[in-house]
């Protein structure tokens, strides 16, 4: 119930000591803004590390061939394996339901690639047109390769930003031939990737056009799928483990590769990387809350002193109130009313100056692993719940002292 007669009486305390109730609320000023701070660096750091590691799509499964360790059947370890274009076709037949993107590539590692005087190496993968989002990339002009371009064996590629870059410079590259190996290729699409320079130095061409010009014939250096996204990380984990098993157990059968045998043919899915992602940034979250709760913490400490001392020096008012007729709840609810409003307001005003700290701040910052530090509402809402919980905290102990006062002993204090 509101009383204004309480209220009064707290502005009242509060008036007669104004210099020792401002570095109170300094101390939790301080606490809220760092906690705020940290909170906000923690989010930056989750959105760089989210950036670094999750460039490619979350829920892809790459298989790649290997040199085989163990006898089997009669053949004998240290066989290589090499996929062709029927085992691709195949396991995306017999696995048609599960897959949702899929491509097969074959790879340059270091291509030539000219136009005009500038010149470069770069990688070249003949890919499938859903390779655009298995790898995530983002076209700023132009297009990625499509399924035409792959039945008609069209000498087209989509260059990285970086590529186009070292070329063209500020030039326009759409439309430009460029020179591979003694081979003039059209240049018809350019593109971003999250991965940044390292990703947007390479080069795609269709997959049917890279094994004819490089003398692949029907060979292919690996094979890339998504599945459907679940609702939950176990229900992903769980339908990824089962592809990543039926795949396995079906390239193995067909070339004739131990079950046991790791290294003839690997299998690897994205989802557990992702999982490690999450792990990484709840230890992340985890350790920043620990040091801004325990900021937090050493300025409610200071509040409670504070309290105590104040209840001390109240000690005859309050033995005066008991023997009046006050009850143990009404002298609990005075101390916990000042130390309730003085942490409240205290930590609202570092909350605000933590949240303009970051709103300024915040878009500046732009490293590999800090990006768009920022305190979203949620967090903002438990903050202040925090403020209320521990200015209850912060009164009750003195609070609990005071009703225990007893009028006789107060009374005598002087």
């Amino acid at each position: 119930m509101f009383s204004l007669e309480r209220w009064q009486e707290v502005f009242q305390t509060i008036g007669k000591n104004k210099l020792r109730t401002i570095l109170t609320m300094i101390s939790v000023i301080t606490g809220i803004f760092i906690l705020v701070v940290l909170l906000g660096v923690g989010e930056g750091m989750k959105n760089g590390i989210k950036s670094t590691f999750q460039d490619d799509a979350e829920n892809e499964i790459s298989v790649y061939d290997g040199v085989t360790t163990v006898e089997y059947k009669g053949l004998n370890p240290g066989r290589k394996i090499q996929f062709k274009n029927e085992d691709f076709e195949q396991i995306s037949r017999t696995h048609a339901s599960d897959i949702d993107k899929k491509s097969s590539m074959y790879r340059i590692w270091s291509g030539l690639i000219s136009y005009k005087d500038e010149s470069g190496s770069y990688r070249i993968e003949g890919v499938l047109p859903d390779y655009e989002f298995i790898e995530k990339v983002s076209l700023i002009s132009g297009r990625f390769l499509n399924q035409q371009d792959q039945k008609a064996t069209e000498k087209y590629m989509a260059i990285g930003k970086k590529v186009k870059d070292d070329l063209f410079g500020d030039n326009k590259a759409l439309g430009k031939m460029v020179e591979v190996s003694g081979i003039n290729f059209k240049v018809i699409g350019v593109y971003t990737d999250p991965g940044g320079e390292r990703e947007e130095s390479r080069v795609y061409i269709p997959l049917s056009t890279s094994q004819k010009v490089f003398g692949g014939g029907q060979n292919i250096r690996q094979m890339n799928f998504t599945i459907p996204k679940r609702d939950n990380y176990d229900e992903a984990l769980a339908e990824s483990n089962r592809i990543v098993s039926k795949i396995e157990r079906d390239l193995k059968s067909i070339h004739k590769v131990a079950p046991s045998d790791a290294s003839g043919i690997r299998v690897r899915s994205t989802i557990e990387e992702t999982k490690r992602f999450y792990d990484l940034t709840s230890v992340i979250s985890l350790f920043f809350w620990s040091v801004g709760v325990a900021t937090l913490f050493a300025g409610i400490i200071g509040v409670s002193n504070i309290m105590l001392i104040i209840v001390k020096e109240r000690t005859k008012e309050i033995g005066i109130r008991k023997a009046l007729g006050a009850k143990p709840f009404s002298i609990i609810g005075m101390v916990l009313h000042e130390s309730i409003f003085v942490t409240t307001i205290a930590g609202f005003i570092g909350l605000i100056l933590g949240l303009i700290l970051l709103e300024n701040l915040g878009p500046l910052i732009d490293t590999e692993f800090i990006k768009n530090p920022e305190v979203n509402l949620n967090i903002a809402v438990t903050t202040l719940g925090l403020l209320v919980i521990a200015g209850a905290l912060a009164g009750f102990f003195p609070a609990r002292k005071a009703a225990k006062i007893k009028p006789i002993v107060a009374l005598r204090d002087e």
